[in-house]
């Protein structure tokens, strides 16, 4: 039965207990009303897509909308149909398309878990918990926007390192996304990175005395050794903190950092000097059955952080400016300006690419300098001896 629906034709229609009507408009082919044994009226179109399969999309509930905007809607659907859209199945895909709060689960419960470092993990969480999942978790995973993320990393211009960890994790899970086919786009790859100034600070002869000093005096002596042992290896603060003592050959002088306590998960064999041994064995004398250089307050486990126990150290030591890691930027800049190459320090440092030891690089002159004021000091007493 076709006729055209109007309001006063589609309320007209009785219902029939336990049988569902159809009814066509006789002006739009495909476009009809369900009536349902309840009462209630829906208006649809069913139509072939190019697999020429037949399927049928709601438009909207009578008393919602009405009969002639629901006819509009679907000649605006069916114009897509000719042109290979297929509406009902992009709706479907709609309905299953998780908002970013949802994938942030996913991500963090199949990928992040599993292959990050702890570290790496509760950092990428806090992002998520404090920035992301408040501004964006709302939001279906494909109809966030490049303007989005570009609001979000312009809010932190004035912390760019922060701007541009936000950015990164941004881009890994769109990545991940797309890869998982959840989505086809990564609106992450077009927001532009903001410059970060890399730090040069590094502590000078006397202000290595200085702490030395300082932690001589320390209350803690075993919390000292943490940060001698930081100064006198170059190592990272989470190597130290997590070394066990069958890593350490104190014979062969030699720490064997294992591949899931390093930043590029890859061995490393680090001579140590003889001050660095020295240290070890003394520690070694002193130490508890633990299986932890510095062992934590839980049973089995590491001491997790020493953050102030450094702020006293170094305001003690008139370095207030200076980070925990500044102390490996000591190390890789004492040594580059002794005259050791840039490729020997940088395997020192665990450095897996030259260009990430190419910050000391400037430093490496001194040495050079040094060498070629030899003959120009010669020079100047043989022109001033004639």
């Amino acid at each position: 039965m076709t006729q055209k629906l109007t309001k006063r034709f589609v309320e007209s229609i009785i219902p029939v207990d336990d049988k569902e009507l159809l009814l066509w408009d006789s002006e739009v082919k495909g476009f009809g009303v369900r009536v349902f044994s309840t009462g209630r009226r829906t208006y649809f179109v069913q139509y072939r897509n190019a697999a020429a399969r037949t399927r049928r999309q709601k438009i909207g509930q009578h008393g919602v909308i009405t009969a002639d905007q629901a006819r509009e809607e679907a000649k605006i659907i069916l114009a897509d149909v000719c042109k290979g859209s297929d509406p009902s199945a992009l709706r479907k895909d709609k309905r299953a398309m998780p908002t970013f709060e949802k994938f942030v689960e996913e991500y963090l419960r199949v990928y992040a878990k599993g292959e990050k470092k702890e570290k790496t993990y509760n950092e990428e969480v806090k992002l998520l918990n404090t920035i992301l999942i408040p501004k964006i978790g709302h939001e279906l995973l494909d109809a966030i926007s490049t303007r989005d993320l570009q609001k979000i990393h312009h809010e932190f211009k004035n912390r760019p390192y922060q701007a541009n960890r936000i950015r990164s994790l941004l881009n890994k899970m769109f990545n991940m996304a797309m890869q998982w086919e959840i989505t086809s786009k990564n609106p992450a790859t077009a927001v532009q990175k903001y410059r970060e100034e890399k730090r040069s600070r590094w502590l000078g002869d006397a202000e290595v005395q200085h702490l030395w000093v300082t932690l001589d005096s320390y209350r803690n002596q075993n919390i000292a050794d943490i940060f001698r042992l930081l100064l006198l290896t170059g190592a990272r603060k989470s190597e130290v903190l997590k070394a066990t003592w069958n890593e350490f050959d104190l014979k062969k002088e030699v720490w064997t950092k294992p591949s899931h306590n390093t930043k590029q998960a890859k061995m490393e064999h680090l001579p140590l000097s003889s001050q660095a041994v020295e240290l070890l064995k003394k520690m070694k004398l002193q130490a508890s059955d633990s299986p932890f250089l510095f062992p934590g307050k839980v049973q089995g486990q590491p001491l997790k952080e020493i953050k102030k126990a450094w702020e006293t150290i170094r305001q003690s030591a008139n370095i207030a400016d200076v980070r925990i890691h500044d102390l490996r930027h000591t190390y890789a800049s004492h040594l580059v300006s002794s005259g050791l190459s840039l490729s020997i320090v940088g395997k020192l440092l665990g450095h897996t690419q030259a260009s990430t030891t190419q910050r000391y690089a400037h430093l490496a002159d001194e040495p050079l300098r040094k060498a070629t004021a030899v003959f120009g000091d010669k020079l100047t007493m043989l022109t001033k001896a004639s």
